[in-house]
């Protein structure tokens, strides 16, 4: 059973309460290192360890007069260990903290957006395997190209999905680092055994490198991993839209009871959920934009990525968390008509044989732009008349001479199109659960 997260969780995630939590867990982790290496006394290291506390509401009320954070944090912190105060936050500065802290939520975050898309391939496979048969007309350009089946789509879908899953894991790897190397990243006032320590403490990677700050190439690399996933889900969102546009007809979203299509006209029920999904993708693609322009700061750190870091970190990932919940919704709710496929299919009379029909004239040793020719000569009369395609073949003597009647009358078969969909099933699902 996937377990289906909500957007509750990951509001606490990027809560006040669980980022100062964070920080606090870095402090505790630095103070027990310096112990280890015996800088401070071990029943200090138990006294912070037992009384360390923060309240959000206190450190607001410090941060209002010194105006940053982290002191703030810090001083709140001491107000609850005591003389023992004197130890916290020895050698490091303020970007250890807050990166390795940063790291951690990120890392959480991630989690949740992995089970998200397990969560959602498990719905894409249900319904691929549902509608494997299923014939519908596959597009090119819009137009009508050749039959493919409806479960193809998903299966299509689930591909992606599975890509996404992995780049996402690699995303939370890449993300999975902290750093306690004190002001610009020399280990001057902390040594490279206190950075081991923490990290190791708190299940992330020491950085081979860094300077005040992780570099933030890796920032960029996560968030264009959400943006990525986020196009996907854009992807399938526009593809759902087009199904459900009246003149097709093939698909539509669930339309709860109760649910109202429009203000003004009563009859109308519109894919808002994938409407919603397009948008927030455009979205995404913004925050990755930021990521990628706070990779470039001024020597060995400037401040300009934490501004854009406060709002994108919270943001992407509650939204991407947003639109994997709702497109599982839509996935699993999305209302199929075959017989429109097949209405549709039958609306071009019979074109989406020309293929078929072109190969077999070449095959019987006509030239390949000649035999060309003579099937789009007979094509473009099915566009400009009510003519059938089979007919105007079968009447055509240049055809009828090389193939013959019944030799066209098989060509116009629909399992030929389709003979191979179990074989692209077993290349995507097979031995996955």
């Amino acid at each position: 059973m996937i377990p289906r997260y909500t957007r509750k969780e990951m509001a606490h995630i990027w809560s006040d309460q669980n980022r100062y939590q964070k920080w606090l867990e870095v402090e505790l982790a630095a103070c027990e290192a310096w112990g280890e290496l015996g800088r401070i006394p071990q029943e200090s290291v138990e006294n912070i360890k037992t009384k360390a506390g923060f309240s959000v509401e206190r450190i607001e009320e410090i941060e209002a007069i010194t105006r940053h954070d982290v002191i703030a944090f810090v001083t709140c912190m001491g107000e609850h260990v005591g003389d023992d105060a004197r130890f916290i936050h020895r050698g490091l500065t303020s970007s250890d903290v807050l990166d390795t802290a940063y790291a951690l939520l990120l890392k959480e975050s991630s989690l949740v957006i992995l089970a998200d898309i397990r969560g959602l391939m498990v719905s894409l496979k249900q319904r691929a395997y549902e509608f494997k048969d299923t014939p519908a007309m596959g597009r090119s350009h819009g137009i009508h190209a050749e039959p493919i089946t409806f479960g193809l789509k998903f299966a299509l879908w689930y591909a992606e999905m599975e890509r996404n899953l992995k780049r996402m894991q690699d995303a939370m790897d890449i993300i999975s680092f902290g750093k306690v190397s004190g002001a610009v990243g020399t280990f001057a006032n902390v040594p490279p055994e206190v950075e081991a320590f923490v990290c190791k403490r708190l299940s992330l990677k020491p950085a081979p490198i860094s300077t005040q700050i992780l570099q933030r190439d890796r920032h960029a690399q996560f968030f264009a991993t959400l943006a990525i996933i986020g196009a996907t889900l854009e992807k399938i969102a526009t593809e759902i839209r087009h199904l459900q546009r009246t003149e097709v007809l093939e698909a539509v979203e669930p339309f709860g009871k109760g649910q109202k299509g429009s203000s003004a006209m009563p009859h109308k029920k519109n894919p808002i959920g994938s409407e919603n999904i397009t948008g927030l993708a455009r979205l995404l693609r913004g925050y990755c934009m930021s990521a990628l322009e706070d990779v470039a700061l001024w020597h060995e750190r400037d401040i300009s990525h934490s501004s854009v870091e406060r709002v994108i970190g919270p943001d992407a990932t509650t939204a991407l968390d947003f639109m994997l919940a709702r497109m599982i919704g839509i996935i699993d709710g999305l209302v199929v008509y075959p017989e429109n496929m097949v209405r549709n299919m039958n609306l071009t009379r019979g074109l989406w044989h020309s293929q078929n029909v072109l190969l077999a004239l070449v095959d019987a040793g006509v030239q390949r732009d000649e035999a060309y020719a003579w099937v789009q000569r007979n094509a473009l009369k099915v566009w400009d008349s009510d003519a059938d395609f089979k007919d105007l073949l079968t009447e055509d003597r240049e055809i009828v001479s090389v193939l013959g009647k019944e030799a066209i009358e098989s060509l116009f078969d629909l399992s030929h199109h389709l003979a191979h969909v179990n074989t692209i099933f077993e290349r995507v699902f097979d031995g996955k659960d």
